[in-house]
This record gives C-alpha cells, structure tokens and sequence, in this order.
C-alpha cells in the first residue's frame, strides 16, 4: 500500500465536527491498515506526541492546537460472512463511516444497530464509547475488537465479553494512550424487523409499545427524524450541528444521591443498583434554556445537552459555557456532570 500521505500541517478545526481547535505539527494520511500501524510505530519509537483523528465528532481540541502528529484514520473496507443460521458476522475497518455501516445494516437486514443511525463519527470509535442511543449500544452486536496495543507493540483480537463495556465505556477508553483501534467485528442476526424498541420516545414516535418491534427502515428513519429535531444530525448550514454531540454524559447515582433529586427528575435503576439521570433535564432546571451563552458558544436551540459552535467560537469559549454549566448544575442539585467529549490540550 506504500507509505502513508504526510500532509499539509492544518488547524484542527478542519477536522472536528465543533469546527474548533488550532494547527497541528504535523498530519498523516494513513488510508491503509499497514499505514497507519506503520504510522503508529514511527511516532512511539521516536516518542513523539500523537493524536489518532478519524470523524472528529468526538473532540475538543485546544486553541494552540496539537503539537505533535496527528494521523487520520481513513482505512475503509467491510468483509461479511452470512447465512440464515448463525446470522451475520460483518468485519469493518476502523476508518468507515458509522452512519454508513448502520444504512447498509438496515438493507441487508442486519438486526441490533438500527437506533444507532445518524450518529457522526467513525466505525473504529464505536466500541471506545459503547456508542449508544435510543435504546441501543455496540456492545449488544459486538463481537470482537482487533486493536494494535502499544504497550506490547503487537495486534490483538479482543472479544466483547473482555472489552470492559460499561455506559459510554470500555477498556479502550480507560487506556487510550494504549490501544489503537484497526476494526470492530458484529454478530447480527437476520431479520426485517429490528430490535425490541427500548427507549420511550422512540416508540411513541413509531405508534408502538415498549418492547415492541418495527421494521428496521422505519426505526431508522424514525430515529433520524428524531435527531435532527434535536440537531444531532450532522449538517453544514445549521449551527445546531456544530457540535460534539451530547457535551456531557447522564449521571449515575448511588440510591441514596438518587433520593434527593426533585420528584420530577427522571430516574433509571441499573443493573448494578445505581440510577441514571438525565443530565439534560438537569441542564434544563437549573436554569440554563435552549441557546442560552454567546453569539459564538451556546447551547443548541434545540437540546440543551448539546453545547454548540455558533461560528467563530474559540475552544476557550466553549469550555467557559461548558465550567458554567457544569457549575450551575452542582451548585442547584449536588451532581457533577462529566464531560463525554475528549479533551486534547485543554482541560474543563
């Protein structure tokens, strides 16, 4: 595949979906596997700082930008293995669109990703976060992850049950200066009608109960109808989208942190005993509206969870909504919201 691009050095805005963040030292290319391993070892033996971009939906990069090298994953590829009995096992490089993947399940019938549409970002970012939403996360489908491990200077096929999945975590995300991720292996089983619909609003919006199920097109479509009438699908003239998606993460409280919340604040007991909130709702009461912050750094008009770009935002401006925020909230209900975003170069 030959060595991968250097290219010219750019501000990192040009690669995150918030449109923030200056230059960087260096920028790599790596459009193959071999590429970007080789691109990876390269800057470990020489140690030098490096930063792995692929949809940039998921940072907050710092006004002085990155001083090191930063390689863009952009490997592309799905293998698929299908038949009536054991289903679908679908190998897909680190560099695919997510939203691509999810289009293709939904036609080849493809059941367990379908509430998942419209989410930006790349597939290899999937299993970092347990991406989730509407009921629905990669760790339900995934099978396997095949990760380069710095650390050990070796590739490693690591399957779900030891991927330390959790809401909004995982292994990867607990060590992210170690692993590298090449591709995300799925097991989905076949079928025209998609999962078992477990998220509300999802299933007001398709005329069905919770638990029910609905063709996956229309699941799709459903869930894209319901994210851009939040802003979360991604589109270049609404400053809406000009974000990071959700800024910060639903708490989890113990029973007793739970107890205190206001008798209208949501409430989900979890598995392990703890109980989610909504870290929007809590936006909302304490007082910080749609639109609420500047001309350049607000809140979306249309969910509060979203903290946008309104068109010449600084990174430093942001984060200064995202402290108020974050404060505000403290302050009115004890809880301190966690950022979902990564931080390169700045801190909250």
């Amino acid at each position: 595949m030959g060595a991968a691009a250097s290219v010219a050095a750019m501000d990192l805005a040009e690669l995150t979906t918030l449109r923030l963040g200056g230059p960087a030292r260096s920028v790599i290319d790596a459009t193959s596997e071999e590429q970007l391993l080789a691109a990876v070892r390269v800057a470990d033996e020489a140690g030098d700082p490096m930063l792995l971009v692929a949809g940039g939906s998921n940072l907050v990069v710092a006004d002085d930008g990155f001083d090191g090298t930063v390689i863009r994953v952009l490997t592309r590829g799905m293998t698929v293995s299908s038949d009536a009995c054991s289903g679908a096992m679908v190998t897909v490089a680190a560099g695919e669109p997510w939203d691509g993947v999810v289009a293709r399940a939904v036609e080849e019938g493809w059941v367990g990703v379908e509430a998942l549409s419209g989410i930006p970002g790349s597939t290899g970012a999937t299993p970092i976060q347990n991406v989730g939403a509407y009921g629905q996360e990669v760790a339900q489908t995934i099978a396997t992850v095949r990760a380069y491990d710095r650390f050990e200077g070796k590739v490693r096929t690591i399957h779900a049950v030891d991927c330390g999945f959790g809401y909004r975590h995982s292994r990867f995300k607990a060590e992210p200066q170690r692993w590298l991720v090449l591709s995300v292996a799925y097991q989905f089983r076949l079928g025209d009608l998609g999962a078992p619909v477990a998220y509300a609003e999802l299933a007001r919006a398709l005329g069905i109960e919770i638990g029910q199920r609905a063709p996956s097109a229309e699941v799709r479509e459903a869930v894209l109808a319901l994210r851009r009438g939040k802003g979360m699908v991604l589109d270049p003239a609404d400053h809406d989208t000009w974000s990071a998606g959700s800024f910060f993460t639903n708490p989890l409280l113990t029973a007793d942190q739970a107890d205190v919340l206001p008798a209208g604040a949501p409430r989900f007991t979890q598995p392990d005993g703890t109980v989610k909130t909504s870290a929007a709702w809590l936006i909302d009461h304490a007082g910080f509206a749609k639109g609420h912050g500047s001309d350049h750094a607000s809140l979306s008009t249309k969910h509060v969870l979203a903290l946008t770009n309104r068109g010449g935002a600084s990174t430093s401006e942001l984060l200064g909504l995202a402290r108020e925020i974050r404060d505000g909230v403290r302050t009115t209900y004890g809880i301190t919201l966690v950022n979902e975003p990564v931080l390169v170069g700045c801190v909250l």
